[in-house]
């Protein structure tokens, strides 16, 4: 197991906090009270744990800097030079499309296939949902390690797979039995990054951006620099946007809609969980590719939808998307638009819409911004949540689901 030799402090994150209750933060300022008080009302582990995203990616990428030389001994070793090698990213919800985030662009980093794979599917199909042809790392996230079949799926494959675990629960089930297994390493993310909420934030984000470093190792002082920009940047969302996004979250929608393309679809699929699970199903969220939403999906855009544009930062992906925002325009579908990105066009934005204006994306690229999609699509659940009266930190009212899906029997494959 790789060593926790970086802890985030809570004072840092405390203190963080105490900036984000001035009156210039808005929103925020206002629901920064007390603890005792923050958790009788029922958003006190959410609200951190949102607003502590900047602090806990700057400790994620020192993290990875101190373990380094051990994940490139990892990737050298798991994969070959030959054109058979590949990668397989997989989870179980949330946990998964932190895959989606990261596919493409370590496919394109690293030059070789990589796929993500649901958790659930390695479980009903066993070695029909994997890569036909050896060797392959498969790169496991898991927020608690807990989940029972995140657990399963790495049992299934450990005696034909070399496996990277990656964390946030050093005490979880998936990190504790791996530790001798020589067929597989653990990356363990901060303790705070082990979200106490129901849903996941700072979890999902981090395992994204430690993943996001496995195409740059090679490159770490780059990863670094984009880790404060980063950090930057989301501090600024929180500051400056936060009012405008509790706007738009205390507005009686029933369903949202949210498009990302590329690594940016993966954001709009994590971002629509966090609305279903946050509202506990009273708003119907669903997420779909600016180019797929044509083909079915948009006739589930109602006068009561919103709908939340991630806008892409390279012009290829950029003409697709405004060609879509400008035609749900010319049609007036939809509630309002919540559409974020950098030098967002002035005349796709009607007078009801919010742009959340992200300054100086373009020299991170697409493949760091779903961090900030994701952070968007936090804050517009998690206002929405309170305007439903619910309480984010549990809002399940009949405990439907639970921060740790139940033990359930797993069937082994004959």
């Amino acid at each position: 197991m790789m060593a926790d030799t970086l802890v985030l402090l809570p004072g840092a994150v405390d203190d963080w906090l105490f900036e984000l209750r001035q009156p210039s933060s808005g929103a925020l300022a206002s629901l920064l009270v007390a603890p005792e008080q923050q958790k009788a009302k029922g958003y006190y582990h959410t609200l951190r744990e949102i607003c502590q995203q900047p602090l806990t990616w700057i400790n994620t990428a020192e993290r990875i800097h101190a373990s380094r030389d051990r994940l490139k001994s990892v990737l050298r070793g798991s994969l070959s030079s030959t054109d058979s090698s590949s990668i397989v990213l997989t989870g179980s919800g949330s946990s998964f499309y932190v895959g989606d985030c990261l596919r493409l662009t370590l496919q394109t980093s690293l030059g070789v296939p990589v796929y993500s794979v649901p958790a659930g599917l390695i479980l009903t199909h066993g070695a029909a949902a994997m890569p036909p042809r050896q060797p392959c790392l498969v790169v496991s996230f898991a927020r608690s390690g807990d989940s029972p079949e995140s657990d399963a799926a790495v049992d299934l494959l450990q005696e034909h797979y070399h496996h990277l675990i990656i964390t946030c629960n050093s005490q979880g089930k998936l990190a504790k039995k791996n530790q001798t297994n020589p067929r597989a390493w653990t990356l363990t993310l901060d303790d705070a990054t082990c979200d106490r909420s129901l849903v996941m934030t700072s979890s999902f984000t981090n395992m994204v951006w430690a993943g996001r470093a496995l195409g740059a190792l090679d490159s770490i002082r780059d990863y670094q620099t984009a880790t404060q920009n980063l950090a930057r940047l989301a501090k600024q969302i929180l500051v400056k946007n936060s009012a405008h996004l509790s706007s738009v979250g205390s507005q009686a929608f029933r369903s949202a809609l949210y498009l990302g393309s590329g690594l940016r679809f993966g954001a709009a699929k994590e971002s629509a969980l966090k609305m279903l699970e946050m509202t506990s199903g009273n708003v119907m969220a669903f997420s779909e590719t600016y180019l797929g939403v044509r083909h079915g999906p948009l006739s589930a855009v109602n006068p009561d939808t919103l709908i939340v544009c991630f806008l892409s930062s390279t012009s290829q992906a950029r003409a697709y998307e405004l060609d879509l925002i400008r035609e749900l325009n010319r049609r007036d579908l939809g509630l309002q638009k919540v559409i974020v990105g950098q030098q967002v066009p002035s005349d796709i934005v009607l007078a009801r819409d919010t742009v959340v204006e992200c300054g100086g994306v373009s020299s991170l690229g697409d493949e760091s911004l779903p961090l900030l999609d994701v952070l968007v699509g936090q804050l517009l659940a998690f206002f929405r949540c309170l305007s439903l009266g619910l309480k984010p930190d549990c809002p399940s009212r009949d405990g439907i689901i639970s921060r740790v899906v139940a033990d359930f029997p797993i069937h082994r494959l004959g």
